[in-house]
């Protein structure tokens, strides 16, 4: 170490912490960095003090320091060196102030600085890093490389890093296990170093750091299935140390639900939400030990943004559990099959009873009072596939609570793309709803409850700058019209004698179906108005079932008038005939749509031989 009084040493290294961590918003406008821009002159300064490393010749990087060199890249253990002597303790403290030098960069957008320093820290430290005094800011040299790289776009680099970091901490843990040294600790006396306990802390959250990077990467690379473990393992290591923001723990939380609700962990996923409540709950309430820029319960818009996005989590919850069920349990035609609603109550029964042996093995947040908390929000909602109307309309109620709680965040004015999303999910709530209920008259009241809440969204959109939603939204008012039409049939079918009323209902409700059919279909026309000869991939099949619907539509029609009924059949076979000669000409067409395409070569054959007939009926009148 050079001959500068040791004092002074320390006075200027607290000095520029304490400038680093001063905000950026508390910096004048036109200098924003200039807090970071003294505290790196000051870490500069303590640099020279300190003096060059006695191998500090070139201060560069050396070339087996770059990754993919070099045992700590390569993810090898470590050998256990201790920093002890009077060279070994300047190397670690040059360390400490490259690596605070790093970040300083990094801060500053100066990522390619920030990396040398970084590195030459880890070139310091390498033979030390399994040691006591050296450990932790090892590990936070590399989560930061490994953040650096990750913001570069080089995931595989910053995975390098960072699974590097999780190795050592393990390593460490196993075969030595005492808190380690704070970074800070080397430019502190004696006398102020920090208790076992802060120590053991602040390590542990390096370590959470690195665990929550990791998940970052893991979900870039599409490793899905880590990346959720390494969540849930984050999460879960925030409550046990207290080290988290509620806001942002929560959010956190329903994201990774949406993970286990695509994986049919509805379990899981109910856990995940129902602390992500219990959490949010705390925002502006409680302190916990991570430093906040300001109180979260200090922007109310933020805080009403992340309660309608847990909420949206929930009703995707509710609906997916619903959908599965229905899927579980219905026919070739979409109705609800009595012998597979017997195998899911026989499936349900083994799953309840397995129920405790699975909670102990899925992992559980929180202990105490806050597991009870979090239990009681689990209570009110079932995580098992409804098998009845009434387990089916608990859960559409939960959905549909949520539905209103993410409707006073997302509103049109503002938020369209997002509340026509929540609306359509409340629509498709009552349409699985429907899907339970046995009662016909009923069925058709929730279908147009659908219509009552998907139809002004026709009107309100410019079809011009929302034409995907325009499309999905014309298309599913036409099938619930269409649906509301089958259940008035059927219910005219159970009827000796069917009065004007129904069938002029019947008709309505085929026109209604009919006219938002069209819709869709000429919204895929090209600015001449001429109907694409190839439709492409992503519209090809609701295209083809339009198409398919229009044709059945015509043919449904009720009239006394046999003319009018001949028209009626002759466009009906128009439409059958062009999903035919279309996939003829287009083959891959077929594989989108199996059925209806046997159906439509099956109406070709028929229908002129009913037109024939009527042909003839009329000639006879």
């Amino acid at each position: 170490m050079a001959d500068a009084p040791w004092a002074e040493i320390r006075e200027k290294f607290q000095a520029a912490l304490a400038l680093s961590r001063v905000e950026l918003h508390k910096n004048p406008e036109k200098e924003p960095y200039k807090s970071k821009y003294s505290a790196r002159a000051l870490l500069e300064e303590v640099k020279a003090l300190l003096g060059p490393a006695p191998e500090d010749e070139d201060e560069r990087p050396q070339a087996d320091d770059s990754l993919g060199a070099g045992d700590h890249a390569l993810g090898l253990p470590a050998e256990l060196v201790e920093a002890e002597g009077p060279v070994a303790q300047g190397a670690v403290r040059r360390a400490v102030i490259e690596f605070h030098l790093g970040v300083n960069h990094i801060d500053t957008e100066e990522l390619s600085a920030g990396e040398e320093h970084l590195v030459k820290c880890l070139r310091l430290l390498r033979k030390y890093r399994l040691s006591h005094d050296c450990v932790s800011l090892y590990i936070q040299a590399q989560n930061n490389l490994g953040i650096l790289w990750s913001e570069r776009e080089e995931i595989e680099t910053a995975q390098a890093y960072l699974e590097s970091s999780e190795a050592l901490y393990n390593q460490y843990m196993k075969e030595i296990g005492s808190p380690p040294l704070d970074p800070t600790e080397h430019f502190l006396p004696e006398e102020e170093k920090l208790a076992e306990q802060e120590r053991s802390k602040r390590f542990e959250k390096v370590y959470t750091h690195n665990l929550y990077y990791l998940a970052q990467v893991y979900q870039h690379m599409e490793m899905f299935e880590k990346a959720a473990h390494y969540c849930h393992s984050t999460l879960k290591r925030q409550l046990e140390h207290n080290a988290y923001h509620p806001m942002e723990w929560a959010i956190n939380a329903a994201t990774l639900s949406q993970f286990y609700i695509n994986k049919q962990c509805f379990m899981e996923a109910r856990h995940c939400l129902s602390a992500a409540n219990v959490i949010f709950g705390q925002t502006g309430k409680i302190r916990t030990t991570e430093d906040t820029a300001e109180a979260e319960g200090d922007v109310p818009e933020l805080y009403h943004q992340r309660k309608g996005e847990i909420a949206r989590c929930w009703i995707k919850y509710c609906l997916t559990l619903m959908q599965n069920a229905q899927l579980s349990m219905q026919d070739n035609i979409g109705e609800l099959d009595l012998d597979k609603q017997s195998e899911l109550r026989a499936l349900r029964k083994k799953e309840l009873d397995e129920e405790e042996s699975v909670r102990k093995k899925a992992v559980q947040f929180g202990t105490g009072e806050l597991c009870d908390a979090i239990s009681a929000v689990e209570e009110k909602v079932s995580y098992v596939r409804p098998s009845d109307f009434e387990e089916a309309r608990e859960l559409f109620l939960m959905g549909q609570h949520y539905v209103f709680e993410a409707k006073e965040f997302f509103q049109i004015d503002g938020y369209v793309t997002d509340h026509i999303e929540v609306v359509q999910d409340h629509s498709a709530l009552f349409k699985v709803l429907a899907f339970f209920e046995t009662d016909m008259e009923r069925r058709c009241k929730m279908h147009k409850r659908r219509i009552a809440m998907l139809e002004p969204l026709i009107v309100d959109l410019n079809p011009q700058y929302y034409l995907l939603v325009n499309r999905q939204i014309q298309f599913e008012v036409a099938h619930a019209y269409y649906d509301m039409m089958d259940l008035k049939i059927a219910i005219a079918d159970k009827l000796r004698d069917p009065d004007s009323h129904i069938v002029k209902k019947i008709n309505s409700l085929n026109k209604s179906a009919m006219k938002y059919y069209q819709l869709f279909l000429d919204s895929l026309r090209d600015p001449n108005k001429v109907f694409p000869e190839h439709i492409g991939e992503d519209v090809l099949r609701p295209a083809m079932l339009a198409k398919f619907r229009v044709a059945r539509l015509y043919g449904k029609i009720i009239t006394a008038d046999p003319k009018k009924e001949l028209e009626n059949l002759a466009t009906s076979l128009e439409h059958y005939k062009f999903i035919v000669d279309y996939c003829e000409k287009h083959p891959e067409a077929a594989q989108e749509i199996e059925v209806e395409l046997e159906l439509s070569k099956e109406m070709v054959s028929l229908l002129p031989t009913k037109m024939e007939r009527f042909r003839t009926k009329i000639s006879l009148t």
